[in-house]
Order: C-alpha cells, then structure tokens, then sequence
C-alpha cells in the first residue's frame, strides 16, 4: 500500500477512534438540552462512567458489564442532576458545574485510592486481545475502505447507531415531539398534557448515560485501562461545544466528532504524515507539541464565539433551554 496513502488512511482512523467518545458525550448532551436543560456536567459524567465501567469492565473482563457499568454511572450523575434542577429548581449552570467537579473528584478519589493500594485491576490477556481487537470480518480486509471504514471496535459502531437512534427518536417520534414540546414552551406542553418534569427526567437520565460510555471509552480505549488523572482530558466541554457545533442535531455530530477527533489525533499523526508529504506539511515539524494539544480547545473557543455572533436565529437551539419550569406561574 502506497505510504502516503497510509498515512492518510492512519490519520483518519485515528480521527474516528478519538472522536467516538466525543460523539458519546456530545449525543447525550443532545437529549439533555433538547428536553430544555443546559447541563454543564458533561465532563464529570464522562468520569464517573469511566470509573464505574473500567472497574467493572477488568474485574470481571466483561465488556457488557463494563458498558452496563458506564451507562449505570453516567444515570446516577443525570439522576443527580435532574433532582436538583428539576424537583429542587437549582440553577441549572451552577449544578452543571457541581457534576462536573463531583464526577472528577470522584473518578480521582477511587482511581488513586485503589492505584495506591495495587488493587486497581488491570486486563486480563483475553480482555485485552478483545478491546484491542475488533472490526467487522472479510470488510475489514478490503484495501484502504476497509482498514478506513470496516477495522473498529464494536462501541465505534454501537456509537453511531446510538447517535442515529436518537436523531430518528428527536425529529421522527410522538415521544421526541413532546421531549421537545417540553425544551421549546414547557408552559404550552403542560397545557396539553405533557408531563414537562417527566419529559425532562427521562431524558436527562438516558442522555447522562450515554455520557458515561464515552467515558468507558476513554478509559478502555483510549488509556488501555491504566489508570491516569486525565482519562477525561477536557473531552466533556468540547462535546458542550460539539452541540452548537451541530446544531443539536445528533446525526449531524458524527461528522462533526470527527472533524474534532482529527484535531486530537493531529499531535500524534502528523510526523507521519509530514513525512509522507514534505513538501507540503514539512513546516510542522517545527510546530511545539504542545499546540497540538491546545489546537482542539481553540477550535472549541472560536465555536462558540462564531455561534454567539451568528445573525441567523433558525438553529436547533431549543428556546426554553437552562430555563427551570415553574407549573405555578404557567
């Protein structure tokens, strides 16, 4: 295979494999935002579904398990969280934050705790040969597509199914109608006889669940189950920023993590490809890793200020968004 064609092909799959998670982050934040809830605990739900389902995942080298104990984690943080802003009206912003802060602090309290004591699990060999391995037989095989298209672990795929699931559950179903009703005018979808609080609830709770495989996938994935403070590596606020990016449309996120998996994938991908094209890419070898690292978050930033300056109002954005529903003054 051609050199230059295989560093392009690497770049990409690169790309795929470090934007899987922010699509996990990113679809759930979706349901989050869409029911009408601005939470800003991406970042710590990530967290605690990476505990949770790493710690599950090599005690017993279960990958269901390790999934079942991601998804179960990142409820809890959604359940938490909708508590607060849902039966208790919190200000939406600051319990975004406070998940963000308690998931980290928790993932990091139980990492190091067990890493100090040599009680962290590790990967059994048959664990490990199942996580690094992967890919769909015979697809695979085929020259170029399939290393591009065909050679991932099975969570890449389940993450684009999720991603599409709930594009069809928001824009195709009666229920998706009244999650948005409820995002949109929570006033006008009581008075028909949506149940706004419940709508909320349930929506958080999965959305916050499909947050939390993406922090098993980090975890598992990305940092081969050794355990690290940075599992989550700020990937929870660029999936905020991913939403915008999107236009909280979920199908419209699967480029859109790929385009910012490529970004995180540039730091480690680009000697090769510099070398395989230097008369064109020779000038980066120059370039410090370290704004490899930062080049992410600047496109992150630019995001979010290009979408406050936007003239255009037709976005996705639902209109009650961060807003706390209050019944009484309807």
């Amino acid at each position: 295979m051609n050199s230059s064609v295989m560093a392009i092909i690497l770049a990409l799959c690169e790309a795929v494999r470090r934007g899987t998670p922010l699509l996990l982050g990113t679809t759930g934040e979706i349901l989050n935002e869409k029911s009408g809830s601005l939470n800003l605990g991406v970042e710590g739900t990530m967290a605690v579904g990476a505990i949770t389902g790493a710690l599950l995942g090599l005690s017993t080298s279960n990958m269901f398990l390790a999934l079942l104990g991601a998804f179960v984690g990142g409820m809890f943080c959604g359940l938490i969280y909708a508590f607060l802003t849902i039966t208790l009206k919190a200000n939406q912003n600051v319990t975004g934050l406070a998940i963000t802060i308690f998931g980290g602090g928790l993932c990091m309290f139980v990492g190091e705790t067990l890493k100090s004591t040599g009680k962290f699990p590790s990967y059994t060999t048959e664990f490990f040969a199942e996580i690094t391995g992967g890919g769909i037989p015979l697809l695979k095989d085929i020259p170029y597509i399939g290393q591009l298209l065909f050679s991932y672990n099975a969570l890449v795929y389940i993450a684009i199914v999720i991603a599409l699931i709930v594009w069809i559950y928001i824009t195709k179903t009666k229920s998706g109608l009244r999650m948005r009703a409820a995002g949109e005018n929570p006033a006008a979808a009581d008075s028909v006889g949506i149940n706004v609080d419940a709508e909320r609830y349930k929506n958080i709770v999965i959305g916050s669940g499909i947050m939390g495989l993406g922090g098993v996938y980090m975890a598992l994935f990305i940092n081969n189950g050794l355990w690290n403070t940075d599992w989550i590596n700020g990937y929870g606020w660029i999936a905020v920023a991913l939403v915008i990016f999107s236009n909280w449309s979920s199908a419209r996120a699967i480029w859109g993590s790929y385009v910012f998996g490529l970004l995180l994938a540039l730091k480690s991908r680009m000697p090769s490809l510099a070398s395989a094209f230097p008369s064109v890419l020779s000038w980066s070898t120059a370039i410090p890793t370290e704004v490899f690292d930062a080049l992410p978050f600047i496109v992150t930033m630019l995001v979010l200020i290009i979408s406050s300056m936007r003239k255009n109002k037709n976005t996705g954005c639902p209109t009650g968004l961060g807003l706390n529903y209050f019944r009484e003054e309807r």
